[in-house]
């Protein structure tokens, strides 16, 4: 009877085990960016600043987190030939919904960002987990999945913008953290600098974790 009890409980759990995990892994172990190595374009291209970086994550964990819901909603109902045309058509929807809000709150972020949002219609973590996993998966873990890599993602983007506009420009979100005598390091606000930060982040979180080292 107690063991009928706690296989109910389970399997009730909105945030079980493997839902926490599906949470977890894009952080670490699974991540989007340093194992997946996806969406590098856009984590190359928005990483000189905080605030930048900040809003990109924010746009795609939104994209990410819907797209993955709705497709999860949607599969059984989708003919198999078409599928990602679907998949394209409800990702540029709430793109077009993540312009406008940015376009009416924060048009600086939006004039500096409208070409890397747009992107995120062909960005390769969002169709990659509309295809392998919402696909084949119920909503609720859908969601929890794309939330998870958008976090995976924006973890990795934040950190990136975090070193090189700390160092490149001495300044944190804009507001100058470093003192008057640092000498300004101007390789680093370079965009070809954010190919060394992320081959060092991808070197450091391997050599933490030797088994993340792809042995083939």
């Amino acid at each position: 009877m107690a063991e009928t009890v706690v296989a109910k409980e389970k399997k009730g759990s909105l945030l079980g085990k493997e839902e926490m995990k599906l949470l977890k892994d894009p952080l670490h172990s699974n991540n989007p960016v340093t194992i997946q190595v996806l969406g590098i374009c856009s984590a190359l291209a928005v990483t000189g600043s905080v605030y930048k970086s900040l809003v990109m994550s924010i746009a795609l964990i939104f994209v990410c987190a819907l797209s993955s819901l709705i497709i999860s909603l949607l599969r059984n109902s989708i003919p198999n030939a078409i599928r990602m045309i679907v998949q394209l058509l409800v990702i540029a929807g709430l793109v077009q919904v993540v312009e406008i809000t940015l376009g009416a709150f924060a048009y600086s972020a939006y004039e500096q960002l409208s070409v890397f949002i747009g992107l995120i219609i062909t960005n390769c973590i969002v169709m990659g987990r509309l295809e392998a996993f919402a696909m084949g998966n119920k909503p609720w873990q859908a969601l929890l999945d794309g939330i998870g890599n958008g976090l995976g993602y924006g973890f990795i983007l934040v950190a990136m913008a975090i070193v090189r506009e700390t160092f490149g420009k001495g300044t944190f979100m804009g507001w100058q953290i470093m003192p008057d005598a640092y000498v300004l390091n101007n390789l680093m606000v370079l965009p070809a600098s954010s190919l060394f930060v992320i081959g060092i982040f991808i070197w450091i979180q391997r050599a933490a974790d030797p088994s993340l080292v792809d042995k083939s």
